[in-house]
């Protein structure tokens, strides 16, 4: 929710009028060292003539000056102890500090969390995210060593995620035992002669070790369980290989790849065929059907270009077979000899993972210091009554078709639903898509799967939302899908259904099973900041098999964190980064982000601005007729600072790119303004974006005083 700048302004100037009084009356005075010893037994006094407003006085000071983090706690603390003796002080002192801190933490949450995530969003999410794996060890761990300013650990903690029932009750625990060094030595005051005498050398050593126990046992904790599972299998004295790669797709090639090329001993499994998914029934495939469909439409579209067309037909045939040499024409860069000839050591057969250093294949068992798993994943297969009944397609199988579908259901609304859908409309099926969501495009924002959805329904394309498959009926030997709409049940004729709701992770058929790996609740497998699994310190896992992207980008990406984590490990490691992933959906016109949408804006509470572009201004949008859609671009309140941008229209996989580039480099848009691009570009689109956004952030004051002084320069 966003907090009210009134509000906040009011707070600060009533924390800074209480400081600035604390600093003018010079109130710091009465919290001296000295100040302490001479009134001692005065305050002593009053403490025994009146005890109860003596505690509520001194319990109201201390959580005050706490809470504004004023200096004097450690004076008032051994005030503590000198006046109300060691148990009573000990009390006093632990809670009115950890209110006060509690206090502290949460102005500072309310003044400053909104600001600074603002300004370092993606820094604070990675930020949180170890704080709420193990923010309470480390929060504990420094309040155990008094010489941590306890005022900048209130401070700093207020910006991140952390309960503040759990900050409140850390603390107290926390500063226990310094607490009770200082009220102690507040007992023997008369004795001290000054503050530097409380803790000796020994005693901050002591506070030291104390401190970071914790941390020390948690590392060894972490390290002799991930090691435990290890010694239940007998370690081979020598290994045949650094690294066997099961998988031969994306992930696994490029792993092995870079373990190749650092001339480790490398050996990759695949079972079917080299390139995965990507190469055979993903991402070449698909584009290659895409293209064929975008020429269609061209040509269904000539006369808009001034050329009359003496008719067209589609030979669906060919259209497959093309598909089919695309892929051949590929081949080369993923097959067996390629990667034997780069020094991989290449096997055609099914994995099993026998143990921890043992991999089977073909009745071959390879040793091995480390294994990667990169099994990808599988076309998603719902559980819907009936569905045995028909010949269903899936993202696998689909490319096997010889005849185009007359009236083609596409279940799921998503991206691979989408391409497919419209591509089979252009070439002439009798396509519906069945999304259960309100929309299609359901990760994108509103106004993008909108725009889409019009485009769709122009083209003949029936998008039928809110939608729940129920069913499937054959009547009369036509097969019928039921479906439930507003608890009414409609019937949708159809001869082919492809199934489009997703992807499975492919976790077992390989051994991983007899292992105990942990598998999340999505059915991935469990890996930590370095893409070893949470088991195993020597297993490691990437793409879609792990997530929690399933791009082919992203599974070469996480590849060389693997290859070079497996390879150096101990001696160098790398936590995977994740801060700028883009993806694009190539339906006609594009789709293409990378960073937040305004709906990911929102659900994580990040302030943002929102500049517009449409492309119907765009020069070469309009010569080429393809003046639609648009460059949206999120920044950072009074910053250029880019946190997300999405384009729809003509090229927008490749437009993306240069905020792809901005984003990982910390380029703002004053960059992309500033840098020249050719003319006439759909990439000026990028240009004209960073120029609104400018137009909308010029300094208004300014350009006052500049028109004044214009004036007076032709006066």
């Amino acid at each position: 929710m966003k907090q009210s700048p009134v509000r906040k302004l009011m707070i600060l100037t009533f924390i800074s009028a209480l400081a600035f009084a604390y600093y003018y009356f010079n109130l710091g005075q009465y919290l001296s060292f000295q100040t302490l010893k001479t009134n001692q037994e005065n305050i002593s006094q009053f403490y025994t003539a009146n005890p109860l407003l003596s505690i509520i006085f001194y319990f109201a000071i201390y959580i005050i000056a706490t809470a504004l983090s004023l200096p004097g706690a450690t004076i008032l603390t051994l005030g503590g102890g000198a006046i109300f003796g060691f148990s009573l002080g000990l009390i006093l002192v632990s809670f009115a500090s950890s209110i006060g801190a509690t206090l502290a933490f949460l102005t500072a949450r309310y003044l400053l969390r909104e600001t600074i995530q603002t300004k370092f969003s993606e820094r604070i999410k990675i930020f949180d995210q170890g704080i709420e794996k193990e923010g309470e060890l480390y929060l504990f761990t420094i309040r155990l060593i008094p010489i941590f300013p306890f005022f900048l650990i209130n401070l700093a903690m207020g910006i991140t995620k952390i309960k503040t029932f759990k900050f409140y009750i850390i603390s107290q625990l926390g500063m226990l035992a310094g607490t009770a060094v200082y009220v102690n030595a507040g007992t023997q005051l008369a004795q001290l002669d000054s503050i530097k005498g409380i803790l000796s050398p020994n005693i901050i050593i002591s506070f030291v070790l104390i401190g970071i126990f914790p941390l020390i046992s948690k590392k060894l904790i972490n390290f002799f369980k991930s090691n435990k599972n290890l010694r239940k299998f007998k370690k081979p004295r020598n290994f045949e290989y650094n690294l066997v790669v099961i998988g031969g797709g994306s992930a696994g090639l490029v792993s092995s790849y870079i373990a190749s090329a650092v001339k480790a001993k490398v050996a990759i499994i695949e079972k079917h065929k080299m390139g995965g998914d990507c190469l055979n029934t993903g991402c070449v495939p698909s584009k290659a059907l895409i293209k064929s469909a975008k020429v269609l439409n061209y040509s269904k579209r000539a006369s808009e270009f001034g050329i009359e067309s003496s008719g067209f037909k589609v030979d669906f045939q060919k259209v497959m077979s093309r598909v089919q040499n695309v892929i051949k024409k590929i081949e080369p860069h993923d097959s067996i000899e390629r990667y034997t000839e780069l020094g991989v050591e290449c096997h055609k057969g099914n994995a099993n993972i026998k143990s921890p250093y043992e991999v089977e294949v073909n009745g071959k068992i390879l040793t091995t210091k480390n294994i990667v798993v990169a099994t990808g994943a599988s076309p998603l297969v719902p559980n819907i009554p009936g569905l045995n009944l028909v010949p269903y397609l899936t993202s696998d199988n689909v490319w096997s078709l010889k005849e185009l579908p007359k009236k083609l259901v596409v279940l799921g609304g998503g991206p691979i639903g989408c391409e497919l859908a419209q591509s089979f409309s252009t070439f002439g099926s009798d396509v519906t898509i069945i999304e259960m969501s309100p929309r299609i495009m359901s990760r994108e924002d509103k106004d993008v799967s909108q725009h889409i959805t019009e485009k769709f329904i122009a083209s003949g394309i029936k998008v039928l939302t809110f939608h729940k498959a129920l069913r499937i009926e054959i009547n009369n030997s036509s097969p019928i899908l039921i479906c439930e709409i507003n608890n009414q049940e409609v019937q949708i004729p159809f001869d082919h259904v492809l199934l489009a709701i997703g992807r499975r992770p492919n976790i077992n058929g390989f051994g991983l099973e007899n292992l105990n790996i942990e598998i999340s609740k999505s059915g991935t497998i469990v890996a930590d900041e370095y893409l070893r699994t949470t088991s195993y310190p020597n297993i490691y896992v990437c793409g879609d098999v792990t997530g929690p992207y399933q791009f082919t980008h992203t599974a070469s990406h996480q590849a060389w964190y693997v290859a070079v984590n497996a390879l150096f490990s101990p001696l160098k490691k790398f936590k995977v980064d994740y801060r700028v992933i883009p993806w694009c959906t190539f339906t006609d016109p594009e789709v293409a982000r990378v960073g937040l949408s305004e709906q990911d804006a929102t659900e994580k509470n990040i302030i943002y601005e929102v500049t517009k572009y449409e492309l119907n201004d765009l020069d070469r949008a309009i010569a080429e007729n393809e003046d639609h859609g648009f460059v949206k671009v999120l920044t950072a309140p009074g910053s250029d600072k880019i946190l997300g941008a999405t384009i729809v229209g003509e090229h927008a996989g490749e437009l993306i790119t240069e905020y792809v580039t901005a984003m990982k480099q910390n380029l703002g848009l004053n960059q992309i303004l500033s840098t020249i691009h050719i003319y006439p570009t759909f990439s000026e689109a990028n240009k004209y974006a960073a120029g609104i956004w400018k137009k909308k952030n010029a300094p208004q004051k300014i350009l006052t005083l500049l028109k004044s002084f214009h004036n007076w320069r032709r006066s």
